[in-house]
């Protein structure tokens, strides 16, 4: 597979050669920012039923990972920390390994329907506090820790990227079956995806149940 390799003179790798593609800042833009949960970031926040946590490694390695609960499922202890409860996934560890190597962590909080988001980066650690884990219970069942964030910066983000992708506007949503499964999509990355089209639609109905039977 060929790979893309531009010529050196187009590589940006000084800051202000960066900068100098672009206009300054906006004297707003740098000013919104706050070190603390202000009451319009705590009402964002309060409201939002999603966010994707970006991390990274002591390797230098990046991830972004989602995390949804009912709206406020965030946890806001005071004006400078958050608690986000760990649900069941894949146990695949990724977010919180990185977060047990490198403590800081970016936060992007959305809330369907609005074009601007939240966002807040900070240092993070894993907690097992029975307390804290309590109050952050679903239907009885607890989170096994929490990711709580120490907040160094919040500010409210603008809305263009979400309008540009028109993400909330039905005329642009499409079809999920246009793909394979994510399932199928898995198995092909294995490649033991079974040819029988009976027995991959039995593994999709499974992948589902599992889905029902361990959300929280």
């Amino acid at each position: 597979m060929s790979s893309y390799r531009p010529a050196p003179d187009y590589i940006v790798s000084h800051e202000s050669e960066l900068r100098s593609l672009f206009p300054p800042t906006h004297d707003l833009a740098i000013k919104k920012v706050q070190g603390f949960i202000d009451k319009h970031a705590r009402a964002f926040i309060e409201r939002s039923p999603f966010l994707c946590i970006g991390t990274q490694g002591t390797d230098g390695k990046a991830d972004v990972s989602p995390r949804g609960d009912p709206a406020g499922f965030v946890k806001i202890i005071d004006d400078n920390t958050l608690a986000i409860p760990d649900r069941p996934g894949n146990n695949r560890l990724d977010s919180l390994s990185n977060i047990v190597a490198n403590s800081h962590v970016g936060l992007l909080f959305v809330i369907p329907g609005f074009d601007d988001t939240m966002r807040v980066n900070g240092q993070a650690k894993l907690v097992t506090d029975p307390v804290l884990l309590e109050s952050l219970s679903v239907e009885g069942r607890l989170p096994r820790l929490a990711i709580v964030v120490e907040v160094r910066t919040v500010f409210i983000h603008c809305a263009k990227a979400f309008r540009r992708s028109n993400l909330w506007n039905p005329d642009y949503y499409q079809d999920r079956s246009e793909l394979p499964s994510l399932m199928k999509i898995a198995l092909d990355a294995t490649n033991s995806a079974p040819s029988d089209n009976r027995e991959m639609d039995r593994l999709n109905e499974a992948l589902e149940d599992d889905y029902q039977k361990t959300l929280y």
